[in-house]
Formats: C-alpha cells, sequence, structure tokens
C-alpha cells in the first residue's frame, strides 16, 4: 500500500504546513528535566497518546520508521505507516500517515521537545484532508472529531509526567 499524499515528513519540517490541507498544531507542557523528557517521549513511543484517547493499536510494538499500524475507534478503522521517527537530544516522536481506506488523508506527528533551560513539551502537528466519502459528507464534524482527539492526545501524555517532582 502507498501513502496517500505527497508530502512525507512535513510535520516534523520547521515552517509552513503543506497548503491544500487543514492545519492543527497544539502544544502543552509536560514539566522539565531528563526524567519528564525520557518518561513522556517513552510514552509517546509506545503510542500512549493514541491509547490515552481510547483508540486500539495493532500491533503493539513502539512506533518503528516503515511499520504499518491500525489505530481502531468502534467500528472505524484508521490505517497508518509510521513515515519517522526522532529521538535525538532535544526530540524524541514519530510522524505517520495517511494509507488507503483511512478516514482522512494527510501526516499528523506527536514529539516531545526539549527546550534549552529543560522545559519539555508535547506537541502535535497536522495537515489533512477528507480522504473517505463519509469524512467529506461530515466536514466540520470530522473537525471536531479531530480536536477532540488532539486534547485526549495532549492529556494522556501530559499523564506521564504527572506524578514527577519538579526538578
Amino acid at each position: 500500500m502507498t501513502l496517500t499524499y505527497e508530502e512525507v515528513g512535513a510535520t516534523l519540517a520547521e515552517g509552513e504546513l503543506p497548503p491544500g490541507y487543514a492545519h492543527l498544531d497544539r502544544r502543552v507542557r509536560l514539566g522539565s528535566g531528563p526524567r519528564c523528557f525520557e518518561r513522556a517521549g517513552a510514552a509517546v513511543l509506545a503510542w500512549g497518546a493514541q491509547r490515552g484517547a481510547g483508540l486500539r493499536v495493532a500491533p503493539g510494538d513502539d512506533a518503528r520508521e516503515g511499520a504499518d499500524v491500525e489505530l481502531r475507534l468502534l467500528w472505524l478503522r484508521i490505517p497508518c505507516r509510521v513515515v519517522r521517527v526522532v529521538r535525538d537530544a532535544s526530540r524524541t516522536g514519530f510522524a505517520y500517515g495517511t494509507l488507503p481506506g483511512h478516514p482522512e488523508c494527510g501526516e499528523e506527528a506527536f514529539l516531545v521537545t526539549r527546550d534549552a533551560d529543560g522545559t519539555v513539551w508535547f506537541r502535535i502537528r497536522a495537515f489533512s484532508r477528507p480522504g473517505r466519502w463519509y469524512t467529506r459528507l461530515a466536514g466540520p464534524v470530522a473537525r471536531f472529531a479531530q480536536e477532540w482527539a488532539t486534547r485526549r492526545y495532549l492529556r494522556a501524555v501530559a499523564a506521564a509526567c504527572r506524578d514527577l517532582p519538579a526538578s
């Protein structure tokens, strides 16, 4: 199967997201210090954002570049491919792109970052447009569903650092 869009990796690049799509860019402060960064990064790579939002992930392995996964919510099948994994001193996360059968067409990135002062953030960037007839028909309802899922993703990863002492 091939990806349903051409701008692979655009959610992990700085700057503007591709034109012709709806854009989403949200972030939440998680805390500070290496323990928070490591714990949040591990949660993201283990699909903690998606699971915390109520999605089932198959297979259940950590995000691995090139791996195809299927997210499920009730009857909805959401096939994706992990297009990039990032692991360095200041960023940990991944981006996945849509495969045929996904309700949307585009890419979404889940990234934990650490600023020079040690502040840890979780950021979600996405670009998408309807990929199925029912998504086009749903219009604003589909956008609301994406915003709802994004809020749940942010809360799920924030919970990974909640019990850590301030550093």
